[in-house]
């Protein structure tokens, strides 16, 4: 299969490249392609002529996306809505890869696939919207949702953690609010698993458990990097952000067939000793 991948650069669009054993993938970009730009769009997907169309790309700054809706709406709207069309126009399938932000956490139980979404925020707004174009306007499609996604190489929580480590002996890390931890490593490896299956429609994929606060992330991150630094739970009050975050987002899923990834912790414990290879061992 000949996969294009849009947001190659990204975090998972890195761990799609390196996690790939079977397709003839062609790997672009924002600087190689913007995807609002339809016209940009349909050349690109033309000339390459996929069977499928992996959409990693994202506008991800949730707190930014409260000033500037415009932007996400181009990045996670606009651009998915571009991709679908293009990709329906010769004949190829869709992956799009959304969030967790587009559920409201209100059930207090994990979120499956057929959950009514309601986001909170304007990025979730433009992640439900970006899905809505793509079940839209293609029908070969894969809407994937995932949560918390982390690498070695990318600026996540977990790396924020690790440097703070470095300067602090106590960290403040908040308890209340509830996800799904996932390695892009593991998901890259389900997305391709799942490209392989042609099962098309929506699938939760994410690090499997019943979900973990960034407290529980920080506590077993640092148990992993043997540091003794001190983890103290604060409330999310303590760190007031512009973009209200859904309080309980834990993804799960019933799709058929039914892909799973491994417990969050082993991403963890995975992320750990590639931090550790990466920058060396604050425990020694």
């Amino acid at each position: 299969m000949k996969i294009l991948l849009l947001g190659a650069a990204g975090q998972l669009g890195r761990q799609i490249q390196a996690s790939n054993r079977s397709h003839t993938l062609v790997a672009l970009t924002h600087k190689d392609l913007d995807i609002a730009d339809l016209e940009g769009v349909r050349g690109a997907v033309g000339a390459h002529r996929p069977d499928l169309v992996l959409n990693a790309a994202a506008f991800n700054d949730v707190d930014r996306a409260e000033a500037d809706a415009d932007a996400a709406f181009r990045g996670n709207a606009l651009g998915p809505r571009n991709l679908a069309l293009a990709a329906a126009e010769c004949g190829a399938a869709i992956l799009h890869v959304s969030t967790d932000y587009v559920f409201d956490g209100h059930k207090g139980a994990p979120y499956h696939e057929y959950d009514q979404p309601g986001p909170l925020s304007s990025y979730g707004r433009s992640k439900l919207a970006g899905e809505l174009a793509v079940k839209e306007l293609n029908p070969r499609h894969y809407i994937v949702r995932t949560a918390w996604v982390y690498e070695p190489k990318g600026n996540n929580f977990p790396k924020t953690l690790y440097f703070l480590a470095l300067k602090h002996k106590e960290v403040r890390v908040v308890s209340d609010v509830k996800g799904s931890p996932t390695s892009a490593a593991h998901l890259a490896r389900a997305i391709l698993n799942l490209i392989d299956t042609g099962a098309f429609g929506a699938y939760h994929l994410a690090g499997a458990g019943e979900g973990a606060s960034w407290f529980d992330l920080a506590t077993c991150f640092f148990r992993e990097l043997h540091l003794d630094t001190a983890v103290l739970p604060v409330p999310s009050t303590e760190f007031p952000r512009p973009a209200p975050r859904p309080r309980y987002s834990v993804l799960r899923t019933i799709q058929a067939p039914q892909i799973l990834l491994p417990p969050w912790q082993e991403g963890v414990a995975e992320f750990a000793r590639d931090i550790k290879a990466q920058f060396g061992d604050l425990a020694q």
